[in-house]
């Protein structure tokens, strides 16, 4: 098939290119698919989108009239595709629901450490050669409780490594996990009960509207005055606002995100000489509790591999007309 790959790096190239193997013919467009940019997929039967492409309604009505069939994300959410939309007009659509958990457990692992043990801090310290330990005390992650809100293939990892680490786990989810219970002596507990007794809450549940802004300033009051909130799912899970109002007033203790719910349009670009500035992130990073990484928890050899494979495979099945093992 001929195919247009949205939003596509440099970085994905040789992931892409091994993946392929020649199969279909691909065009890489570093541009966001969007209402200016669907366009360009005139004469294509498919096109592979990123997390912050816009697959809306009107997008996709596009699409479908410039002959475009099928609409691969190369990602496991998928909120920025208008599902019914899709089905109304005939486009199927598949993900990659499973490319390595590690790589995100293990980003989140890192903001936990890092804010933690003032790790940016320290570093900006040895830079100017002040070698003073003020502002640095960290504390032990061994006996703290960590919540996992959303514990399924990520929050099952995540969990594994933090009982290595000695801590104890609480879990919210719809659909509770027993092997997780018998595996790693979590528990699962209401919403409300994990917010007030969590040391550590960690976000790993889609954006979906049930969960939009699921942290904000009313369940954020819930929380330990010392709590570490980290995100490395969705932006909109957390409203950003609250979480920072609940920093400065000492209600909240760190913030890691891997994610901003203002993401779209300046993530996974350099905007490094533009003259506007997002003021929202500006006052996030200025805070010392706070760690912002650009949206790059997936961002390893392995995870680039199981996306790239499994969004061919897609490809593959649909050239050969057969449906995807990974339609939405």
């Amino acid at each position: 098939m001929k195919v247009l790959i949205y939003s596509a790096h440099e970085y994905e190239r040789p992931f892409l290119t091994h993946a392929a193997q020649g199969k279909h013919e691909l065009q890489l467009e570093s541009r966001a698919l969007g209402a200016a940019t669907a366009e360009l997929a005139r004469g294509y039967e498919a096109v592979v989108i990123f997390t912050n492409d816009d697959a809306s309604a009107p997008v996709l009505e596009q699409l479908q009239a410039l002959g475009v069939r099928y609409v691969a994300v190369r990602a496991a959410g998928h909120d920025q595709v208008d599902s019914a939309a899709a089905q109304r007009l005939g486009l199927r659509v598949c993900n990659v629901p499973n490319y390595s958990p590690y790589a995100v457990a293990e980003h989140t692992v890192a903001l936990m450490l890092a804010l933690n043990r003032q790790l940016l801090r320290a570093q900006a310290n040895m830079r100017r050669s002040d070698f003073r330990l003020d502002q640095l005390v960290g504390f032990n992650l061994h006996g703290k409780t960590v919540g996992i809100i959303g514990c399924g293939k990520i929050g099952g990892v995540l969990a594994g490594i933090l009982q290595g680490f000695g801590c104890q786990l609480l879990a919210y989810d719809l659909y509770p996990n027993p092997e997780f219970v018998q595996r790693y002596g979590l528990r699962y507990v209401p919403f409300e009960e994990l917010c007030a007794t969590s040391d550590i809450i960690s976000l790993h549940v889609p954006l979906v509207p049930a969960t939009h802004y699921l942290m904000n300033a009313d369940t954020l009051a819930r929380c330990k005055s010392t709590a570490m909130l980290i995100n490395t799912g969705r932006g909109g899970l957390v409203d950003t606002r609250a979480a920072l109002a609940a920093l400065r007033a000492g209600r909240l203790g760190y913030l890691g995100l891997d994610v901003y719910e203002f993401e779209k349009g300046r993530f996974f670009e350099d905007h490094s000489q533009d003259a506007a500035p997002d003021p929202l992130l500006e006052e996030l990073l200025a805070e010392p509790n706070v760690l912002v990484t650009g949206h790059q928890a997936f961002l390893t050899n392995e995870a680039l591999t199981d996306i790239f494979t499994t969004t061919m495979a897609s490809l593959d099945a649909w050239a050969q007309g057969q449906p995807s093992e990974h339609e939405l």
